[in-house]
């Protein structure tokens, strides 16, 4: 994905079914990939977005974390942290490739493939306006929200909505 870029057409879910990324066109978006529920790091930066989710509305953007796993757990994960993020699962992939988050991991001395914690953050026409790549949990939905708010590197004081 390059800056400029739309919203990949690629479909999703969540416990009420099929939900296709492109419907998300129409408000500013932030788009967030983590690797797996109930983890701690994936944990913390849910409970970040949550945390700062009305000043995210206020502003009038969307709030969606996308991982490979299903609805159910998804529902399990949010009710047990009181959750106020929008989970969708990308169980078979597409969105994770179309993203390109889906990467060659490695962790004491195995490779595997795996979700690269990424952020993307979406204007209203679905363009790509601003990515953040192997993000570090502290601080970074503060930093998504301060760049939502001032539209980006797009152009000076572009608006949110």
């Amino acid at each position: 994905m390059n800056k400029g870029d739309p919203i990949p057409d690629v479909t999703v879910g969540d416990a009420n079914g099929a939900v296709p990324l492109r419907s998300l066109v129409g408000g500013w978006a932030v788009v967030y990939f983590y690797p797996k529920d109930d983890t701690s790091g994936c944990t913390r930066e849910a409970q970040d977005f949550t945390a700062l989710a009305p000043e995210f509305e206020a502003a009038g953007i969307q709030l969606v974390g996308l991982s490979k796993d299903d609805a159910a757990s998804h529902d399990k994960f949010a009710a047990k942290h009181d959750l106020r993020v929008r989970l969708l699962s990308d169980e078979g992939g597409a969105a994770c490739e179309a993203f390109g988050v889906w990467t060659e991991k490695s962790m004491y001395g195995r490779r595997y493939m795996g979700i690269e914690r990424a952020t993307f953050l979406f204007d209203a026409q679905g363009l790509l306006i601003e990515e953040w790549r192997k993000v570090k949990v502290p601080g970074h939905a503060q930093a998504v929200l301060a760049t939502a708010k001032t539209g980006g590197d797009a152009g000076p004081g572009r608006p949110v909505r």
